[in-house]
């Protein structure tokens, strides 16, 4: 376990570096992580490299007892290569090209940025190899973040066009038989004929939006990669990490994807940020744990733990006394091994003066300083259960294309698809029952319950998987919007809804229908469910049943014959299927249902407070977390408001 802070000792004057480092150790930290951002630093003119500021940053470290997570500063390019390179800096739709001076401005596409990169990552890694206290490399920073995702740039132009002959295999027709481009007269004679589909009048067409969309995640892990194999090259053994920002699910880039090849995928947990009223709600947070907890599906770091206000030009919500700290206990319940703080003191100078850490610029010991020692001291004890992996019975499976057909074709104002992906998980964390969010390419065969929220692009591969965990005695549980498209991401002519599991899930999809609000219509319950009324919205798929059972109709004029919820036995196994976004009552309701059969056990506890188990043979832990702001029983221990109580088991 590595608990500590992220330091920018270039930022301030070096007479600070030793006091700093000594209030560090009186925090309790043992770590500090350094450099993701001093490209210039070590590397002021091209091929001058000068490590002497790291290299005393280091040995003040190791002088102090302080561990090192080092960065590639690639995310922060100097001055003096976007002039030598200007093509470098990536282009917005528009094609304006990004201007120097923010972070994450270069073209995953670029060449220079591969030479340039290449050359400052050797120079690193040799420097640094036997560097006993460097604990762990981090490439980059937040891939993808800030809509460095897109670029439309003469690179990526190029490059996509050779990802399309590659994918295509050279033969244009194929393309055009595969995205149908007889629609709109969009047949291609050559490859070179293909634009980015950049805004035009109506919309591009949604094969090719996909690609692209594939596309943009390729050349992003590629950047990730090519770091990855680089420092595996120079330092075998090296411990190697990438910090992702928040939001994974909503990115151009599949973070599964990125993450296969890193030892450790890390977060940036950020609950609270610049011109929010209030923090996401609490099953949000612990979502976003458990997403990048699934990335790996092992333990994970974070990176950037809040305590203070933060924001670039707008700055946010204050976390209230006790509540970051909170939130970093969640950070562990969750499957977070190693935590640092961002950041140790606020930067006075830069884009980050109103992004607040453990000490302001002040310099000034006060509540935050005082909550991190408190969280340092009070965590350690319990390393070993904290580092033993989660067990979970229960999963929720996204996949990159199904996200990416949403953002091209949204279908419902509404449908927001990790939005709809929390209002099912918050049943279950509402029960205290551990989740894992995993990515359609993870083996789900393990788990009792795997739910499948609008996975709306059909796999054969994927739908095999499902049927065999269901024939395994798995419960599965579809919703609205599965398997609608195909690979190509177009409709599958002669195919009822949902295209190959109408057998699996014993009902098949009559009719559609989007909807503008989320009460707008209510649904009744049926057997089991008989006298439960609740409601639905966003989008519904009118269910016709053939060996199903009715667990609950569309209550709605017109819609009556039509059902809503249907669950089938299905060799050893259950399939149910949700046919519209219905409300939080109901919800529970089902997934009450769905975790009584799967014989997965369920924790009651008072509204607003979190209970988990964490820990194998060698330290088993019990941890309740009260995200209320005020004083709250819960298991007949008294919690303060946002307060933590850790029990031995």
């Amino acid at each position: 376990m590595l608990l500590g802070v992220d330091y920018y000792p270039e930022q301030w004057d070096p007479a600070l570096m030793e006091a700093d480092m000594d209030t560090i150790r009186e925090l309790g930290g043992d770590t500090i992580r350094i450099a993701e951002f001093s490209w210039h630093r070590m590397e002021p003119a091209e091929g001058r490299y000068d490590f002497s500021f790291f290299d005393g940053v280091i040995a003040m470290a190791k002088e102090k007892e302080l561990r090192v997570i080092l960065g590639t500063p690639t995310a922060a390019i100097p001055a003096w290569l976007a002039k030598k390179h200007p093509d470098i800096l990536s282009q917005f739709e528009n094609g304006q090209r990004r201007a120097f001076g923010g972070r994450h401005v270069c073209c995953y596409n670029s060449p220079a940025l591969y030479t340039y990169s290449e050359k400052l990552i050797r120079a690193m890694a040799e420097h640094y190899r036997d560097e006993p206290w460097i604990s762990a490399w981090q490439v980059d920073n937040e891939i993808g973040h800030e809509g460095s995702d897109l670029c439309w740039c003469p690179h990526c132009q190029a490059a996509f066009r050779r990802f399309l002959q590659e994918k295509f295999q050279g033969d244009v027709g194929r393309l055009n038989r595969a995205y149908g481009t007889a629609f709109w007269s969009q047949e291609y004679n050559g490859f070179e004929e293909i634009p980015l589909p950049s805004a035009t009048i109506t919309t591009h067409n949604p094969a090719l939006r996909l690609d692209w969309e594939r596309f943009r995640s390729r050349s992003a892990c590629r950047f990730i990669d090519f770091q990855v194999r680089l420092l595996r090259e120079l330092i075998p053994g090296a411990v190697v990490i990438h910090d992702f920002p928040g939001g994974g699910l909503d990115k151009h880039v599949d973070y599964a994807r990125a993450a296969r090849h890193l030892d450790v995928a890390a977060y940036n947990n950020y609950p609270v940020w610049g011109g929010q009223r209030e923090p996401i709600p609490p099953h949000e947070i612990a979502f976003g744990l458990d997403y990048i907890r699934g990335l790996k599906r092992k333990n994970f770091w974070v990176t950037e733990a809040i305590m203070g206000a933060q924001g670039h030009d707008v700055t946010g919500y204050l976390p209230r006394p006790g509540q970051a700290r909170l939130w970093s206990y969640q950070a562990m319940a969750h499957g977070c091994s190693s935590l640092l703080y961002f950041r140790y003191r606020g930067a006075a100078k830069g884009a980050e003066q109103f992004c607040y850490g453990i000490l302001d610029a002040d310099n000034v010991k006060g509540r935050k300083f005082w909550e991190v020692q408190s969280f340092f001291r009070d965590i350690r004890p319990y390393a070993p259960a904290l580092e033993a992996p989660v067990r979970s019975e229960t999963a929720i499976v996204y996949d990159y294309d199904s996200l990416a057909a949403f953002r091209i074709q949204r279908q419902s104002a509404l449908l927001d698809c990790p939005g709809e992906m929390k209002r099912l998980y918050k049943a279950f964390y509402d029960e205290n029952v551990p989740v894992d969010v995993i990515p359609a390419e993870a083996d789900f065969s393990g788990y009792k319950l795997v739910l499948l929220p609008q996975l709306t692009v059909a796999k054969p591969e994927f739908r095999a998987r499902a049927e065999g965990f269901v024939q395994a005695g798995g419960t599965l549980v579809l919703t609205y919007r599965n398997a609608v498209k195909d690979e190509d991401n177009n409709l599958m002519f002669g195919e009822p809804l949902p295209a190959g599991y109408t057998g699996l899930a014993g009902a098949a999809v009559a009719e559609t229908e989007s909807l503008q609000e989320r009460k707008a219509f209510p649904v009744v319950g049926q057997g089991p469910f008989a006298g439960a009324e609740g409601w639905g919205g966003v989008f519904r798929d009118m269910l016709e049943v053939r060996d199903a059972e009715v667990l609950y109709r569309y209550g709605d004029p017109f819609y009556t014959d039509f059902v809503a919820v249907t669950r089938k036995r299905q060799g050893a196994g259950t399939v149910y299927y949700l046919g519209c976004s219905l409300d939080a009552g109901t919800t529970a309701r089902l997934a009450g249902t769905m975790l009584a059969e799967c014989g997965i056990e369920t924790t009651p506890s008072p509204e607003g407070v979190e209970v988990v188990f964490r820990g194998g043979t060698e330290q088993r832990i019990r941890m309740l977390l009260n995200h209320n702001a005020r004083e709250t029983e819960a298991l007949g221990i008294t919690l303060p408001p946002f307060g933590c109580v850790i029990e031995t088991l």
